[in-house]
C-alpha cells in the first residue's frame, strides 16, 4: 500500500513539474533548464548525458529458454508431488518417486514448449526509439539519434516527427500532433505556444495543455521548435513502458490454482498421519503402515493437474489461432472463461476508427445539399494539411456519386487555417460567380456571420435564429457528433485577392456533422457478451459525448459518465462504488484506466482490457486479462497476454467461450478426481480398521491411479454443454469441498460392499488370501472410478442428453482394459495379484451399475439442493 501512495505521488509530482515548467516565459525557461537560443554546447549536452542517462524507456526482454523452462516448474502441484517424491525416494519407495518424477517431467516440458512456442510467436518487442531528430547545438541544427537527446536540448519539429521527448514548444507554424497513443483521442490535436487556459487549474492534467508535447506522439503537419524538458524514464512515455512491462500480478487463474493446492495440502496433512497410525496400530507393520501412508497421499493428489491443465490450455490456444487470435500466456484462456467484466478502448474497438460525414444541415436542422456542395468545394479545393473531416467530406461526395451543381470550377484564392481563427476559407470560380467558402468552429463561424440562408432566403441573424441555430448544434453534439460550420460570401471583389479581413458579413448556410461510427460487428458480439455474463465497460480518452453516443449505439447502457478528473478526487472507497455502477469512463489518462482496473479485481471480479494504444499499457498489464491487437504499438503488444489478428469483440467472444470449455473441463477432472481419490481413502480408513492386512498395496494403489490418471489426459478434449458456457466460471474451493463430500462417500458404500462380498463371499478374511481381496477391488476401484467420469461430467442425463467427446470415451475404454489386461493375464504376478473366480464377475457387474445409479441419483439431490454442478 505505502509503494502504491509513493508511485501516485511521483505521478501528480511528474505532472504538477511540467505545467509549472510550461507557465514560465521563454526567457526563464531557458534560464531554468540552463539554455539559449542556440541550445547547449557540445561539452554541456555530453554532461547532461552522463547524468540523466540515455533518452530510453525500459522494454521487457524475451525471457530466456532456461529461465523459462525453470518457470515452469513454479507450480502448486508440482511441489506437492516433488515433496511425495523426495520422501518416496528416502524411503526407498522407487517405483512411486519414479512414477511421480515422471509425471513432473512431463508437465514441465509441456508447459515449457507452449510458453517457448508462444514468446516466439507473439514477443517481438523492437526498439522504441530509434530514429534521429533536429537538435540545436552551439547555433547548429543537426540530426542526431533520440537517444542523445538530454533536457534543455532545443529541437526542431516538422511534419512526420516523432517527438523524441516531453517538450515545451517555444515557436509552431500550424501544427498538429497525433497524441491518441497517450490520450485515445481520435482527432489531431492543435499545439501552439499560448495555451489559452488556466494552467493553475488542477483539472488541467499536463497531458491537457496545448503548448506541451509528448513522447511517444508524432507530427502530422505544420512546423515547430519546442524545448526539452524529461527524457527516458521522466517522460510520461517511460511512466508507460514502466508499468507496462513489470511483472504482471496474480490473476485469477494463479489465486484459483492456489486455493486449489492449499485444499488438497490440508487434506493431504490430516490423512496422512490418520491412515499410517490406524494401519501402524492395528498391524504392527510401521514400514508397510508408512509406504502404505505415502501411496494414500498419492493418490490423493491429482498427480495428473499440472500435465492436464497445460494440455487444456494448449488445446485452446491451438483452437484459438484458428480463429485468428494469438496466446501470449496460456493461463490467460481461463481468465478469459472466467472475466465477467470487460473493460475496453473505444477507437477502432466498438468504433470503425475513422471520421465520417453523417449529417449536412441547414440552419434549422433540415438536410441541405447546398451545405454538402460548398464544404466539397472547400476541403477539395484547399491545399493545405487535409484533416480527417475534410477527407470525410471528399469521400462522402465520391462514394455516393454526388455530382456538383457547377459545370466549370476554378480555384482563385485561399485564407489558411490558423489556431486563432479557426476557420479555413476557399475562393473559387464556378459557373461565372466567385465565391468566398468558409468552414470552422460553429462558434468562430457565428461571429463572422451576419445573415442565414433558409429555404433559398437568406435572412438577418436575429438573436432568436441563433438560440435555434445554437439548439441545432447542441442536438447534434448530444448524438456524438462534431459539428463544423459553413457559409459563403458571393462576389467579394472584382480581383481575386482575398484576405481575413474579408471573413465578415457572411452568409451561414448549415452545418456538418462527423462521427466516428460504431462498429455493426460490435453490437452482436456486445449483445452475445451481456448473454453470457460479461458487462461491457468503456474506458476512453476521448470526449464523453461523443463516448456516450456510441456507447448507445452499441447497447452499452449508460446513466452517467464518470471523467478522469472525477477519478482523482475520488477516494479507494468511492472508487469501490462508482466502478460498479458505471459503463463509461472518459477523458482518462493511462494511469486512471490502471486504477479502475485494480479497483474492480479488488471487488472480486476477473477483469479482462482491450486496448493497441501506448496509452493502454498499463491496464493491460494490470488486468487479469489483457487483449491487444498485431497492429498495436510494440510496448502494448508486450503487455498484453492475448493479441488478436484482428480487432472485432466478435473473435474476442469466441475467446471467451474457448476459455470457458477449457475451465469447465479443468474443472471436471479436479473435482470428479479428487472427490474419487477422497472416496478411495474413506474406504482405505474403514478396511484398516478390521482387516488383518492393507486392502491393497502400495504399488497396487499407485498403479491404479496411474492408469485413471492417463485416461483423464482426454478431459481437455471433451464436450462442454451449452448450459456451462452461459456465465462467468471462477474457482470455487468452498463448492470443491461441498463436491467431494456429497459424491466422495458414495463410491465408499460400494467399496464396503465389495469388502462384504470379498469377506464372505469368496472367504477372503486371512493373511494368506489377502492378494485374492486386493484383486477384487482394484478391479471394481479402477472400473468405478474411470466410468463414473461419463456420469459426473455433465449436470444432464449421461449417454442420453450429453454424450462425452470419442476421446474421453475412448480413454476410458482404454482404462478398464488396461485393467483387465493387468488382472487376467501373467502380468498380475507383478503386482502380486491373483486369478478372481469366474462367479466374481457377476457381483462385480451388479457392483458397478448400482454404484452408477446412486451416483446418478446423489448428483440430483446435490444439484436440488446447491442449484450447481461442475
Amino acid at each position: 500500500m505505502m509503494n502504491k501512495k509513493v508511485a501516485e505521488m511521483k505521478k501528480v509530482t511528474k505532472d504538477q513539474e511540467l505545467r509549472k515548467l510550461a507557465m514560465l516565459s521563454e526567457r526563464e525557461l531557458m534560464m531554468e533548464l540552463r539554455t539559449s537560443e542556440k541550445g547547449l554546447s557540445e561539452e554541456d549536452a555530453k554532461n547532461r548525458l552522463e547524468e540523466y542517462g540515455p533518452n530510453e524507456v525500459s522494454a521487457q526482454k524475451p525471457t530466456p529458454a532456461i529461465i523459462m523452462f525453470l518457470e515452469a516448474f513454479k507450480d502448486p502441484f508440482v511441489y506437492v508431488l516433488a515433496l511425495l517424491m523426495i520422501v518416496s525416494t528416502a524411503t526407498k519407495d522407487f517405483e512411486a518417486a519414479i512414477v511421480m518424477g515422471i509425471m513432473i517431467l512431463a508437465s514441465v516440458i509441456i508447459a515449457f514448449i507452449q510458453e517457448y512456442r508462444s514468446q516466439k510467436a507473439s514477443l517481438n518487442l523492437k526498439e522504441l526509439i530509434e530514429n534521429t531528430t533536429a537538435v540545436t547545438r552551439e547555433g547548429q541544427t543537426k540530426e542526431i539519434p533520440m537517444d542523445e537527446v538530454v533536457p534543455g536540448d532545443i529541437v526542431t519539429l516538422a511534419t512526420g516527427d516523432m517527438i523524441p521527448a516531453d517538450a515545451v514548444l517555444i515557436w509552431t507554424k500550424d501544427l498538429f500532433i497525433n497524441q491518441s497513443s497517450l490520450t485515445g483521442e481520435s482527432m489531431p490535436v492543435e499545439k501552439f505556444v499560448d495555451a489559452g487556459i488556466d494552467k493553475n487549474s488542477d483539472s488541467v492534467s499536463a497531458l491537457d495543455m496545448q503548448d506541451l508535447v509528448f513522447m511517444g506522439t508524432d507530427v502530422l503537419s505544420g512546423q515547430g521548435k519546442a524545448i526539452i524538458l524529461k527524457t527516458g524514464q521522466n517522460t510520461f512515455f517511460g511512466d508507460i513502458a514502466k508499468n507496462a512491462t513489470t511483472q504482471r500480478g496474480k490473476t485469477s487463474f494463479d489465486i484459483g490454482l492456489t486455493k486449489v493446492s492449499k485444499f488438497l495440502l490440508r487434506m493431504v496433512m490430516v490423512l496422512f498421519p490418520v491412515v499410517f497410525l490406524i494401519n501402524g496400530v492395528t498391524k504392527g507393520e510401521w514400514a508397510d503402515a508408512f509406504f502404505f501412508a505415502i501411496a494414500v497421499a498419492v493418490g490423493l493428489t491429482p498427480e495428473m493437474l499440472p500435465m492436464i491443465v497445460t494440455s487444456n490450455l494448449a488445446k485452446g490456444a491451438l483452437s484459438l489461432s484458428k480463429h485468428k487470435v494469438i496466446v501470449k500466456e496460456l493461463p490467460s484462456i481461463q481468465n478469459l472463461g472466467s472475466m465477467d467484466v470487460l473493460c475496453t478502448d473505444k477507437t477502432g474497438t466498438i468504433t470503425e476508427d475513422r471520421v465520417v460525414l453523417v449529417q449536412h444541415l441547414d440552419p434549422l436542422g433540415e438536410v441541405n445539399n447546398q451545405v454538402l456542395d460548398m464544404a466539397f468545394l472547400n476541403s477539395h479545393y484547399q491545399t493545405g494539411w487535409k484533416n480527417l473531416m475534410d477527407i470525410a467530406v471528399i469521400n462522402f461526395y465520391e462514394e455516393n456519386d454526388v455530382q456538383s451543381p457547377y459545370k466549370t470550377v476554378t480555384k482563385l484564392d485561399e485564407i489558411p487555417f490558423d489556431f486563432s481563427r479557426r476557420r479555413l476559407t476557399v475562393v473559387v470560380n464556378a459557373d461565372g460567380h466567385q465565391f468566398m467558402i468558409t468552414k470552422g468552429a460553429v462558434e468562430e463561424m457565428e461571429a463572422v456571420c451576419t445573415h442565414a440562408e433558409i429555404n433559398g432566403e437568406i435572412v438577418p441573424l436575429t438573436p432568436e435564429l441563433q438560440k435555434k441555430m445554437r439548439e441545432v448544434n447542441i442536438r447534434m453534439n448530444e448524438q456524438g457528433m462534431r459539428a463544423l460550420a459553413v457559409a459563403v460570401k458571393m462576389d467579394v471583389h472584382n480581383e481575386a485577392v482575398y484576405s481575413v479581413e474579408d471573413e465578415q458579413g457572411m452568409t451561414l448556410i448549415g452545418f456538418m456533422g462527423f462521427l466516428d461510427p460504431a462498429k455493426e460487428s460490435a453490437i452482436t458480439a456486445i449483445k452475445s457478451l451481456h448473454e453470457h455474463g460479461v458487462n461491457v465497460k468503456v474506458l476512453t480518452g476521448d470526449n464523453d459525448i461523443v463516448a456516450q453516443k456510441v456507447c448507445r449505439d452499441v447497447g452499452i447502457e449508460v446513466s452517467h459518465v464518470v471523467l478522469g478528473s472525477d477519478i482523482d478526487e475520488m477516494s479507494d472507497e468511492q472508487m469501490k462504488e462508482e466502478v460498479e455502477k458505471t459503463n463509461l469512463f472518459a477523458k482518462l489518462n493511462p494511469m486512471q484506466k490502471s486504477r479502475i482496473i485494480e479497483t474492480l479485481q479488488g471487488n472480486g471480479h476477473t477483469v479482462g482490457f482491450m486496448g493497441d494504444g501506448i496509452n493502454d499499457a498499463p491496464a493491460l498489464r494490470k488486468a487479469d486479462v489483457g487483449i491487444s491487437v498485431d497492429t498495436a504499438a510494440d510496448i502494448t503488444k508486450d503487455a498484453s497476454s492475448i493479441i488478436l489478428l484482428e480487432k472485432s469483440l466478435n473473435v474476442l467472444e469466441n475467446g471467451v467461450i474457448e476459455g470457458r470449455k477449457v475451465f469447465s473441463n479443468m474443472m471436471k477432472y479436479i473435482k470428479i478426481t479428487i472427490s474419487s481419490n477422497f472416496g478411495n481413502v474413506f474406504s482405505i480408513l474403514i478396511a484398516s480398521a478390521f482387516l488383518p492386512f492393507l486392502p491393497m498395496l502400495s504399488i497396487q494403489l499407485l498403479i491404479q491411479n496411474l492408469i485413471y490418471d492417463v485416461a483423464q489426459l482426454a478431459i481437455p478434449w471433451d464436450n462442454v454443454d451449452e448450459e456451462d458456457l452461459l456465465k462467468p466460471v471462477q474457482w470455487e474451493t468452498n463448492g470443491l469441498m461441498k463436491f467431494t463430500l456429497c459424491i466422495g462417500p458414495v463410491s465408499s458404500i460400494f467399496d464396503i460392499m465389495t469388502y462384504a462380498v470379498m469377506w464372505f463371499v469368496f472367504s477372503a478374511n486371512t493373511i494368506g488370501s489377502q492378494h485374492l481381496f486386493q484383486t477384487g477391488w482394484f478391479v471394481v476401484g479402477l472400473v468405478s472410478q474411470t466410468l463414473v467420469v461419463q456420469m459426473v461430467r455433465t449436470r444432464k442425463l449421461p449417454f442420453i442428453q450429453s454424450i462425452a467427446s470419442p476421446a474421453v470415451i475412448l480413454s476410458s475404454l482404454g482404462a478398464v482394459l488396461m485393467g483387465f489386461v493387468i488382472v487376467l493375464t501373467p502380468i498380475r504376478e507383478v503386482f502380486d495379484f491373483v486369478k478372481l473366480p469366474a462367479n466374481y464377475w457377476g457381483w462385480f457387474i451388479l457392483i458397478i451399475v448400482l454404484y452408477l445409479i446412486a451416483v446418478e441419483v446423489a448428483k440430483r439431490i446435490y444439484i436440488h439442493l446447491t442449484k450447481e454442478w461442475i
